[in-house]
């Protein structure tokens, strides 16, 4: 009965250590948007953010995003959520637009 508030205390510090991300680089700039995750996200310049509302499947609302993405010129984006609305078929999608970090974007100036 004893060791019950220390598994407690053990399972719950774990879970804590879980959402906890290690940065990571993004993948290299192509000529489309690319997704990434939180964790690649950590030293680029944010732009800004796009919504998407899509009759079909959630494919359709992220396959929207990466279209908008495109067409506002960022090299990242990261969707941030992704869910149906109320309306059954209709999927709700927001995302995060970043480009290169503010120290590489403009490279080296004399």
């Amino acid at each position: 009965m004893r060791s019950l508030p220390l598994l407690l205390l053990t399972l719950t510090l774990s879970a804590c250590s879980a959402l906890r991300q290690t940065p990571q680089p993004p993948p290299p700039p192509t000529q489309q948007a690319q997704e990434i995750s939180r964790a690649q996200s950590a030293n680029l310049l944010r732009l800004g953010s796009i919504t998407s509302t899509s009759r079909g499947s959630p494919d359709d609302a992220q396959r929207d995003i990466a279209q908008k993405a495109n067409a506002a010129g960022a090299t990242w984006y990261q969707i941030v959520a992704l869910s149906e609305t109320i309306m059954p078929g209709m999927w709700y999608a927001s995302a995060i637009l970043y480009g290169p970090a503010a120290s590489t974007a403009g490279g080296s100036q004399q």
